[in-house]
């Protein structure tokens, strides 16, 4: 008399995983994920350890983390993994401030945002 499973959100050939609340903007984010997109896994992982970006390190671990649910949540083969889709959202925005000249206030706006990577399984071309 358990809870009934939910459907999946994607398709059979497909696994997903999402990061929130990275400390970056999402402009500066969209430009690593656009490093990604469409690329094989090993490759994207390969270009991920050799990016000079700083947040390239969280959207390593996303990656890792989505290949690791294709493999053990819906048994994909890794080797014919391919970066799908990588979208980037808005998260929360600190505002903060600083005094200025005149009694004006400059504000300093600190953007978080997410990520999620969307893997598929692809069949070997002959």
């Amino acid at each position: 008399m358990g809870k009934e499973n939910n459907p999946r959100r994607v398709a059979d050939n497909e696994a997903f995983a999402k990061t929130k609340m990275l400390r970056t903007s999402p402009q500066k984010l969209n430009l690593v994920a656009a490093l990604i997109r469409g690329k094989k896994v090993d490759k994207a992982l390969a270009d991920l350890t050799f990016s000079n970006k700083r947040v390239a390190l969280d959207v390593k671990k996303c990656l890792q983390s989505a290949i690791a649910n294709a493999e053990n949540n819906h048994g994909l083969d890794v080797d014919s993994l391919v970066v799908a889709e990588a979208w980037v959202g808005k998260n929360l925005v600190m505002k903060r401030g600083r005094p200025r000249a005149r009694g004006r206030f400059g504000k300093i706006m600190k953007p978080f945002s997410e990520i999620t990577i969307k893997v598929r399984q692809v069949e070997e071309r002959a």
